[in-house]
């Protein structure tokens, strides 16, 4: 961490009380979290809008970490890779076909619907001045309702501010999410070498 963060052992008031929730929900806290605190005010009200937009999010915890994977590769964010890329193991069933999400999503072998979220999430990531109207019928074409297209926009968009300003700051992958595959670590180191 580039920047005077709170510890975990300093931790106190509402930044303590965050703190002690991310610490029983995950055994730590996360540097994306902890480097809000060189703004102490900042941690609360991140933590409240995160907390909003996850839980009201209309699709499901896969396609939020698709739409996070492609964004990430993006910025280019490898803390973000790094995280998102483990989970996805699960959800796709090998490394072997994040890794072909990641290289293209396209000819990854997955549903066109996830083909069509996936591109509108790359777009809006990439450059969002470039969607258009045509990009969102595409979307209501393969199913999409307005709310989830809201949804895969902001979950793109949202990435691409807390992934620079997790590297703005410093903030690294914990050691947990260091694939112990050399291969598959190299591919999802998109930006920042850890």
């Amino acid at each position: 961490m580039f920047l005077k963060t709170i510890g975990e052992n300093e931790a106190t008031g509402k930044v303590g009380e965050i703190y002690s929730k991310l610490t029983a929900q995950n055994g730590f806290v996360m540097e994306a979290y902890s480097c809000f605190t060189a703004r102490p005010d900042l941690l609360p009200i991140y933590v409240e809008f995160i907390e909003k937009v996850r839980g009201g999010f209309s699709l499901g915890a896969r396609e939020w970490r698709l739409i996070t994977l492609i964004a990430a590769r993006e910025v280019p964010s490898t803390y973000c890779s790094y995280v998102y890329g483990r989970q996805l193991i699960d959800d796709l069933g090998s490394k072997e076909k994040v890794l072909a999400v990641q290289r293209d999503f396209r000819s990854a072998g997955l549903a066109a619907k996830d083909v069509e979220m996936l591109a509108y999430a790359e777009k809006v990531a990439r450059k969002a001045s470039d969607v258009t109207e045509a990009d969102i019928d595409r979307l209501r074409q393969v199913g999409f309702s307005d709310p989830q297209i809201c949804d895969i926009a902001l979950c793109a968009a949202f990435r691409c501010f807390v992934a620079r300003f997790f590297d703005a700051t410093g903030a690294g992958p914990e050691a947990m999410f260091f694939d112990s595959d050399e291969n598959f670590r190299a591919a999802m180191t998109v930006g920042r070498r850890y």
